[in-house]
């Protein structure tokens, strides 16, 4: 009987090995310069929230949209990378895939992007 190539772990080491894949997700998406500028733009942002007194509510929601944004700069990476593996050759296809990715990551940063100027000018103009 032959041994499979993957030994799917489970319990304890199944979340272990969780982690260190995420881990290495997170390694491997730090190498874009998108995703350097999205977090740049995070950390930014949290400093203007918490400048002008946002709430913890209004800090939690601007954290769960910047993570929306990070998790949709990963899966765009991935899809871009593996329509570069699949396809080297430009084609329309592969073409429409990253332009579907990249609208995606815009449609987060403009979430991000109202969501902090709606905060933001409420309390520098209403609070």
């Amino acid at each position: 009987m032959t041994k499979p190539a993957v030994t799917k772990e489970t319990g304890f080491r199944h979340f272990i090995a969780a982690a260190s894949y995420s881990w290495a997700g997170f390694l491997r998406v730090l190498k874009e310069a998108a995703f350097r500028q999205e977090l740049g733009f995070f950390f930014v942002s949290l400093v203007a929230l918490a400048l002008v007194g946002a709430s913890a509510g209004e800090i939690v929601v601007a954290v769960l949209l910047f993570l929306g944004l990070f998790s949709m700069e990963a899966m765009n990476t991935a899809v871009e990378e593996v329509i570069d593996r699949i396809s080297p050759e430009i084609s329309i296809v592969g073409k429409h895939a990253k332009d579907l990715g990249s609208f995606a990551v815009t449609c987060m940063i403009a979430a991000c992007c109202l969501y902090l100027g709606f905060v933001l000018g409420k309390h520098l103009f209403f609070g």
